[in-house]
C-alpha cells in the first residue's frame, strides 16, 4: 500500500503550513498549559432521536475511569472550527454508482462551507489499493469537487490505511476533528489493521461518521464484518454509522451536518492524568435523554 499526496495540492499546503507554523509559535505557551485538557464533543438526543441543544452545564456529569470530573469549559452549539477529512472509496466496486455519489458529495461540501463560513475546512482522501490525498485542508469546495470529477474507480480497498493516514493529518489541526467515510464496507488491501485505524482516530480526537453504501437489501453478499467494524469505530469515537442506499446519500449527509452544528463541547483536566487509555462516560440528569460522545481517549506521557 502506498500513500500518495498529489503535487497539485502542495502550493496550498505549503502556504497553509507557513501560516500554521507562525500561529503555532504564537500559541506555544497556551498549548503547553492545556496539554492535559480533555475535550469532549457531545450530541444529546431524546427518545425520538431528535437533537437537544438547550441544556445547561449542570445537566452533565463527566466520568473519567469512573471518577467524576469538574467541567472547566462548556459550550452549547460550539463554534470551534471544523476540520473534516472526507474519505471516499474509489475501488472497482464503487464504479456503478460513482457519478451519483460525486453529486451527493458535492452537495455536502457546498452545505458544509455555506455562505460566509470562513472557519471550517475539509481535505479529500481517496482510497483503492492506494491512499491518495487529493487535496489538503481547504475552504475551497470547488477544488474538492473538481478532484472528485476526474476519478475513475478501480482496484482494491485499503479502508483501514485511509482512516489511519487521514487521522494522523488531523492531529495538528485546531478545533474539532471529523472523519466522514464513504465506502461499501469492505477492506481488502490495507497494510494497517482494524486496531491501528481505530487507535489513530481516537488519538486524533476525531469523531467518525462512516457511511456504508448498501449494494443490496439482504445480508447475502454484504461485507458484514467490515460493516460491524465501522459501526464500532463510530460508536467509540462519538460519531454515527449509516447504512444507506445511493438514493439516501443526500439525506445522510444532511443528518451529519445537523449533528456537527448542534454539538456541545465539554472540557476538563483529569484528576488522574496518567498516560494510556482512559474510559469516559457522560451522564445526564434527565433520564429521557442520552449523550453521544467518544468512549475514551489516550492520555499522553508528560515527558
Amino acid at each position: 500500500m502506498r500513500f500518495w499526496i498529489l503535487l497539485a495540492a502542495l502550493p496550498a499546503a505549503l502556504a497553509q503550513n507557513a501560516t500554521h507554523n507562525s500561529a503555532q509559535r504564537a500559541d506555544e505557551s497556551r498549548f503547553r498549559a492545556d496539554v492535559n485538557l480533555v475535550r469532549l464533543l457531545v450530541n444529546v438526543k431524546n427518545q425520538s432521536g431528535e437533537l437537544v441543544g438547550s441544556l445547561g452545564q449542570d445537566q452533565f456529569t463527566v466520568y473519567d475511569d469512573g471518577v467524576a470530573q469538574e467541567i472547566k469549559v462548556f459550550e452549547r452549539y460550539t463554534t470551534k472550527p471544523l476540520s473534516v477529512a472526507l474519505l471516499v472509496d474509489t475501488s472497482g466496486s464503487t464504479f456503478k454508482d460513482w457519478q451519483l455519489e460525486v453529486r451527493s458529495l458535492s452537495k455536502f461540501l457546498k452545505a458544509l462551507f455555506g455562505e460566509g463560513n470562513e472557519r471550517d475546512a475539509a481535505a479529500l482522501f481517496t482510497f483503492n489499493y492506494d491512499v491518495t490525498m487529493q487535496s489538503d485542508f481547504t475552504r475551497n469546495s470547488r477544488r474538492l469537487e473538481d478532484r472528485l470529477r476526474y476519478i475513475r474507480p478501480e482496484g482494491g480497498t485499503s479502508l483501514y490505511d485511509a482512516i489511519y493516514h487521514a487521522a494522523h493529518d488531523l492531529v495538528p489541526r485546531d478545533g474539532r476533528h471529523v472523519l466522514v467515510l464513504v465506502s461499501d464496507g469492505g477492506n481488502t488491501t490495507s497494510s494497517k489493521q482494524y486496531q491501528d485505524a481505530k487507535e489513530a482516530a481516537q488519538r486524533a480526537d476525531a469523531v467518525m461518521y462512516p457511511i456504508v453504501i448498501v449494494p443490496i437489501t439482504n445480508d447475502a453478499g454484504r461485507n458484514l464484518g467490515g460493516e460491524h467494524a465501522l459501526q464500532q469505530m463510530a460508536s467509540d469515537t462519538g460519531g454515527r454509522w449509516f447504512d444507506a442506499t445511493i438514493a439516501d446519500l443526500d439525506k445522510t449527509f444532511d443528518e451529519i451536518l445537523r449533528d456537527l452544528r448542534a454539538q456541545y463541547m465539554l472540557a476538563y483536566y483529569p484528576k488522574d492524568a496518567r498516560p494510556g487509555f482512559h474510559r469516559v462516560r457522560v451522564d445526564l440528569k434527565r433520564p429521557d435523554l442520552r449523550a453521544q460522545t467518544r468512549t475514551g481517549y489516550y492520555g499522553e506521557d508528560p515527558r
